[in-house]
């Protein structure tokens, strides 16, 4: 996992001020709700005081109190009261837990896993087209799969699967082009990209949902390590575009949230039917990313056989190894599960990152006290835990974008 970027925490619609929301992130621990005015806020878990599960707590007007003890904190982290002590005294300084700077948009609510200051942070990708009255987008839907999530990114940068995984999106003209047009690479802002033409075959899926035999362009790209983008160009007129924000809920696990945009065939009435086509795609991708062996990406590409049509891939795993070497990077153990049979819920190595703790300056620690089952990391300020047997289980749920996006 790579500190310092942002990651999808959950859909906007279910962060709330009625109950908080627990979720977890290869290891970190986090909870998320909302105050009285209605702005998110993502912290710790785990209580300062005894390690009671916010989560678990209630929300107390702008703070999320602990039901342990009845500890509560605002949005910042801080402790803004202990039960037990008198009205007129103020909470130790060091009464306090992680906060994470937050972001919503699209559907989603995002939080900063990094120490950077704001100035210094890479955006969250910028779907330019999401408020423009000639583009409709769907409910953004969230959804799981039993994969790292570096796999799923890799797998949307492979443009020579589609045949033989999408029966009936790819075709053999689609290998015949990549053959004939190699790939090229192109690097944009905390990424890459490519296009490449994909015409000379229209799947009987494709014409179902209005689009006919035309000059047609498919590509993918990345931004940061978490960000997928994909687009199908069917025409000037005639486009799909899909944002895909990963989060690596653990080794084998990752929670997918999923934006489609489309320039045509903007009636609310297609956005099943479309959604209904893009699931089942998934699914086939799911279905092959789920078998992968080593469950991780390999740490040297001498571990695969990599070919001219994989040079998308390769640029993002050069990517993954600059971030690395800016110290972005927090290792898995070594010790844990690579492969398959490997993997056990008591050993499912995780990860933690975070940010700045509220009223401090400089790194900080995930949890502020070391507990017995953590063990120092090689970069000052964080923690990691030496097991989880934390389990998710698989949901699809999707959110409304808002009315503003629906064009009249």
């Amino acid at each position: 996992m790579f500190i310092n970027f942002w990651y999808p925490i959950a859909l906007s619609k279910d962060v709330t001020g009625e109950k908080p929301l627990e979720v977890g992130i290869m290891g970190l621990k986090l909870v998320a709700f909302r105050d009285t005015g209605g702005a998110a806020h993502v912290l710790s878990n785990t209580c300062i005081h005894r390690g009671g599960a916010l989560g678990r707590g209630k929300i107390r007007g702008d703070n999320v109190a602990c039901p342990y003890h009845g500890w509560q904190f605002s949005g910042s982290g801080k402790c803004s009261q202990i039960p037990t002590q008198p009205t007129d005294q103020a909470p130790p300084s060091r009464a306090k837990v992680d906060s994470y700077p937050t972001e919503e948009r699209y559907g989603i609510l995002f939080a900063f896993l990094g120490d950077l200051p704001e100035a210094e942070r890479p955006p969250i990708f910028e779907i330019k087209e999401f408020n423009d009255p000639k583009w409709r987008a769907n409910d953004v839907v969230s959804f799981e799969l039993g994969a790292y999530y570096q796999r799923s990114i890799e797998n949307g940068l492979d443009a020579a699967h589609n045949e033989y995984v999408h029966p009936l999106q790819g075709a053999p003209t689609i290998v015949e082009n990549l053959r004939k047009f190699p790939l090229e690479v192109v690097d944009v802002p905390w990424g890459c990209e490519f296009m490449f033409p994909a015409s000379g075959y229209t799947s009987k899926e494709t014409k179902l949902i209005g689009v006919s035999d035309g000059t047609t362009w498919a590509g993918s790209g990345h931004h940061g390590p978490n960000c997928l983008i994909t687009r199908i160009h069917f025409s000037p007129e005639k486009m799909f575009r899909q944002y895909f924000f990963e989060a690596p809920v653990g080794p084998d696990r990752t929670r997918v949230f999923f934006v489609n945009m489309r320039s045509f065939m903007l009636d609310p009435a297609m956005d099943q039917k479309l959604m209904d086509v893009n699931m089942r795609i998934a699914q086939e991708d799911i279905d092959i990313i789920e078998n992968l062996d080593p469950v991780r990406t390999p740490e040297s590409t001498t571990m695969e056989m990599l070919t001219t049509v994989d040079k998308p891939i390769l640029r993002y795993r050069e990517l993954l190894k600059e971030w690395e070497s800016r110290g972005r990077r927090l290792r898995l153990p070594e010790s844990g599960a690579t492969h398959r049979e490997e993997l056990d819920p008591a050993h499912g190595a995780a990860a933690c990152a975070g940010g700045k703790v509220a009223g401090t300056e400089g790194d900080r620690l995930i949890h502020p006290q070391v507990r017995p089952d953590q063990q120092p990391m090689t970069r000052p300020g964080f923690m990691m835990p030496r097991g989880s047997s934390e389990r998710f289980s698989v949901r699809i749920s999707s959110t409304s974008v808002g009315e503003r996006t629906r064009p009249r």
